[in-house]
C-alpha cells in the first residue's frame, strides 16, 4: 500500500433538500451520483459528502468540538470517572485501551455514547450479552465547563442521524432482493435500532520531537490507525477540527487553526486501487462512508470503504484535533447477511477477524 495524492478530485457532493426530495428515490440522477460516490466501480471512493445542511449545524459542531478538548484535558483521576470498562470502553471516557500494533494508543481520546437513546428498552439477557451497544450511555455530569456537552452531543448527533436516514432512503434501490429482511428498509433498520453509536475524538498535540522519521512515517502510512472497514451501515462523519493549544491556561479559548500537516486526516483507497487518497470534507458539510453491512445487503452494490486515518497532529506548535463519527447500524438480531446472518453474529465476526489478523481493539470504527 502507498498514499497517492493529497489533493485529488473530491468526493461527490449532493445537497440535503435533494436528499429530501419526494422524487428522491426515484431520482435516475441521484441514484446515478449515489453509485458514483459509494459503488464498487474503480475509482469509486466509497464517500459522499451532504451540504446545505441546517442552519444550527455548524454552530453545535463547533461547540461539541471544544467541549471535547475541554474534557480530554481534564485530570486523569476525573475522566476515569467517565470510563466504562464493563463495555470494553465502548460507552464514556476511553484513553490507552485501544491496542494498536501491540502497544496502547495513548495519542487520542475517545467519548462513545448513543446520542438518541441513553438506555436501550431491552431484556436484561440482550443487555449481559451485548453490554457494549446496549448497557447505556455515560455522561460528564458534575463537572464545571461540561454543563452543555451531554445537551450538544446529542443535537449534533440527531442531525447526523436524521441525514443519515435521508441518504439510506436513497440507497434503498441497490439492496439485493435475495437479502430482504423482516427489519425492511435499509431507513428502517437505522431508525428502529437501539445499537446506533457516536465516537467523540479528541487527538493529543504531539511535540516536533515526539517521533523518528520512521514513526512520523508509520503514522503516514496508516500504521497509528491501521486500514479497516467499518462494519456499519452508513458512518457519518464531521470535518475534523484543529485548535491552537499554545494560549495560556485560564479563560482564553483555544484558536481555531489549519491542519498541522498535509498528512493529517481522513485517507480513503478508492477502488481496486493500491494508492490512498486524502479526503477533505468541508467545514459546514457531513461526509458518509459505507460500511461492511451495507455492503452486505446490496450484494457489493454500495461497497465497504477502506480507510484510515493519519492522526498526526506534530508541529511546532501544540495542535490538537478534534472530530466526530457517528456509526448508523442495525440491532443485533436484525438479519443483514446470507444464509440469515444477523447483525450480532457479523459483529462478532468482524471483531474476531481484527483480533486474529491486526491485534486491534477497534470495535467501533
Amino acid at each position: 500500500m502507498s498514499l497517492g495524492s493529497s489533493s485529488s478530485p473530491g468526493p461527490v457532493t449532493i445537497s440535503l433538500s435533494e436528499l429530501l426530495s419526494p422524487t428522491a428515490t426515484r431520482s435516475e440522477v441521484l441514484n446515478e451520483r449515489v453509485i458514483a460516490a459509494l459503488g464498487s466501480d474503480s475509482g469509486c471512493l466509497g464517500i459522499i459528502v451532504i451540504k446545505d445542511l441546517p442552519p444550527d449545524f455548524p454552530a453545535l459542531r463547533e461547540k461539541l468540538f471544544r467541549l471535547a478538548c475541554r474534557l480530554a484535558n481534564l485530570p486523569d483521576e476525573v475522566k476515569e470517572r467517565f470510563s466504562s470498562p464493563e463495555t470494553s470502553y465502548l460507552f464514556g471516557w476511553s484513553h490507552g485501551k485501544e491496542i494498536m500494533n501491540g502497544k496502547p494508543d495513548t495519542q487520542k481520546g475517545s467519548y462513545y455514547a448513543n446520542p438518541l437513546i441513553d438506555f436501550p428498552n431491552v431484556s436484561e439477557q440482550l443487555r449481559d450479552e451485548h453490554p457494549e451497544y446496549y448497557a447505556g450511555n455515560v455522561w460528564p455530569e458534575g463537572v464545571e465547563g461540561l454543563e452543555e456537552f451531554e445537551k450538544t452531543f446529542k443535537a449534533l448527533g440527531k442531525i447526523i442521524f436524521d441525514v443519515g436516514i435521508a441518504l439510506a432512503t436513497a440507497c434503498e434501490t441497490f439492496v439485493s432482493p435475495a437479502l430482504s429482511n423482516p427489519s425492511g428498509t435499509i431507513a428502517s433498520l437505522i431508525s428502529s435500532s437501539k445499537c446506533n453509536k457516536a465516537r467523540l475524538l479528541h487527538y493529543y498535540p504531539q511535540p516536533p520531537s515526539a517521533q523518528s522519521a520512521k514513526e512520523e512515517e508509520d503514522i503516514q502510512n496508516d500504521a497509528l490507525c491501521g486500514t479497516h472497514l467499518d462494519h456499519s451501515l452508513l458512518t457519518g462523519l464531521c470535518s475534523a477540527m484543529y485548535l491552537s493549544q499554545s494560549e495560556p491556561s485560564g479563560t482564553s479559548e483555544p484558536q481555531i487553526v489549519d491542519p498541522p500537516n498535509d498528512s493529517t486526516g481522513l485517507w480513503i483507497y478508492p477502488r481496486n486501487s493500491k494508492d490512498a487518497v486524502k479526503v477533505t470534507i468541508p467545514r459546514d458539510c457531513l461526509a458518509f462512508q459505507t460500511g461492511e453491512a451495507l455492503s452486505l445487503l446490496t450484494s457489493n452494490k454500495l461497497s465497504a470503504t477502506p480507510h484510515f486515518v493519519s492522526g498526526s497532529t506534530k508541529s511546532q506548535n501544540p495542535v490538537s484535533r478534534e472530530t466526530f463519527a457517528f456509526f448508523l447500524q442495525p440491532d443485533v438480531d436484525d438479519v443483514i447477511g446470507p444464509e440469515g446472518e444477523t447483525f450480532g453474529q457479523f459483529t462478532k465476526r468482524v471483531l474476531g477477524r481484527h483480533y486474529a489478523e491486526k491485534s486491534m481493539g477497534e470495535a467501533e470504527d
